[in-house]
């Protein structure tokens, strides 16, 4: 493992190399990628009692310093070859095949992520306008601004913003680089399979001027991903429906599990449905249909098998490539037990009846497919007799979702809590039930695919308001 490169563990900027590693491999054919360093709850635990003391390096350095040093880290993020540990360095392009290699996703889609989190960094400034609703970000250097021609005053309410991240999708990390330009250190723990976007983010952002003072990188086991939840003034959480049930109640975790996203096509837009082919296809084939947003149900009030037959014409057409051919869209899994795994859990769910694979007639072969070491699921599309069918509203980590036949009037109080719901209409009544639903996170109204984000308008969550309090203040007037 002499050419292997160390991956080691960021403490506030530093390198920590220890004796405990885990090896890094290529999903498809075993080949060592990186030996990776892994940091144990006590180190975690120990390196926490700074925080104060890295939030401060942070806060000493000017907002507006801080937006300029964010957006020349986006250039640097992109083109710049960066250390991983040690001498070892990254170029773009080692970055891309390594990611796709540890990850499943195709290179043309590891690069789009990689323009995604970039221009996190490259337009911060209307992100901070989203997340602050247009104050003058000045006042997180002293915590006095004016909101509405009104005085306001903020204090921290955090001195670490912990992350528990994911591997399956490199675009989630965009949700937490607006911490450091909020002031906040980020303590992170990345994917077992995915430490190397948070890890070249880090570098880029290091290199353009951020004090290391607001990077700690940890890989590590369950107990030490339990420590940066708990230890951790505010943390942020990525997993599955039980984790995100586990710590829903905790005002200190934001959680982000399942999206449940959805397509919403009006009574009034029924008749011209073949218009809105390529949104219902963005909306869950986008990024591999990995991400919350990617619709995972069509509800319609009419058309519903001939919605669903059209749109698995064309989801067919999404195949399993080379990894570096650049029409690849559809990711492999690097862990083959998780495709069984989805796959078997479909079958089980149209054994029970009431539910048709539209998809299943349109492709060569199985769903599950083996092509050149790697483990991939083809796209699915699922036409539900009813909304009680257990695939009616399901998400799977692949281009999957299900069409069902739904009343206009039942829509709303069937959809459930949805991260992004994109409504097709022009219903005016509509319209109004669905800006005053409470279950609906981001509201597209139009023929806006729900895998459309806006930097203005906060994707899950508002982290200003999450890593920072609002104060009231009085002052006498003589004082």
């Amino acid at each position: 493992m002499a050419d292997v490169p160390h991956f080691p563990v960021l403490r506030a900027g530093k390198e920590y190399e220890s004796l405990d590693t885990v090896e890094l491999v290529n999903h498809r054919d075993g080949t060592p990628l990186a030996r990776v360093s892994q940091a144990n709850a006590g180190i975690i635990r120990r390196d926490l009692k700074k925080a104060a003391k890295n939030a401060a390096v942070l806060r000493e350095v000017p907002v507006r310093e801080l937006i300029e040093r964010c957006q020349t880290a986006a250039r640097i993020f992109l083109e710049d070859e960066l250390i991983v540990g040690g001498e070892a360095t990254q170029t773009p392009e080692q970055y891309v095949a390594a990611l796709s290699g540890t990850s499943g996703l195709p290179h043309a889609l590891c690069r789009a992520n990689m323009q995604k989190n970039a221009l996190v960094m490259r337009e911060m400034p209307t992100i901070l306008a989203g997340l602050m609703r247009g104050m003058d970000p000045t006042v997180l250097d002293d915590g006095q601004g004016e909101h509405g021609g009104v005085p306001v005053w903020y204090a921290p309410a955090a001195d670490t913003l912990g992350a528990v991240l994911p591997s399956n999708s490199p675009g989630v990390h965009s949700l937490w680089i607006p911490s450091i330009a909020l002031k906040v250190p980020v303590v992170l723990k990345p994917g077992r399979e995915e430490p190397w976007t948070p890890m070249r983010i880090a570098r880029a952002l290091m290199a353009a001027g951020i004090p290391g003072e607001a990077f700690s990188l940890y890989p590590t086991d369950h107990e030490g991903a339990g420590v940066v939840l708990s230890e951790c003034d505010r943390a942020l959480l990525f997993g599955d429906a039980r984790i995100a049930e586990k710590y829903a109640g905790d005002p200190s975790i934001e959680v982000h599990g399942p999206g449940y996203s959805k397509i919403l096509l009006g009574a009034d837009q029924a008749a011209h449905w073949r218009d809105h082919l390529d949104v219902l296809y963005d909306s869950v084939a986008a990024n591999g249909g990995r991400s919350c947003i990617n619709a995972s149900a069509i509800y319609v009030t009419a058309h519903a098998r001939e919605i669903a037959e059209s749109l698995a014409e064309r989801l067919v057409a999404l195949a399993p490539r080379a990894p570096d051919d650049p029409a690849a869209g559809l990711a492999a899994f690097a862990n083959p037990a998780f495709a069984e795994a989805m796959d078997a859990a479909i079958e089980n769910g149209l054994a029970k009846g009431g539910a048709v694979d539209v998809t299943a007639a349109r492709r060569a072969g199985p769903r599950r497919i083996e092509r050149d070491g790697a483990t991939y699921l083809a796209p699915t599309l699922v036409h539900c007799e009813t909304l009680e069918h257990p695939l009616a509203n399901t998400e799977y980590m692949f281009p999957f979702a299900s069409v069902v036949e739904v009343p206009q009037e039942r829509m709303l109080e069937a959809i459930g809590p949805s991260l992004v719901v994109t409504a097709i209409t022009k219903d005016e009544r509509f319209v109004e039930a669905l800006l005053a639903s409470s279950s609906i996170h981001r509201l597209n109204l139009g023929p806006v695919p729900t895998s459309k984000v806006e930097w203005n308008q906060p994707h899950e969550g508002n982290l200003f308001e999450f890593l920072w309090a609002r104060r009231a203040l009085q002052r006498a007037s003589a004082w």
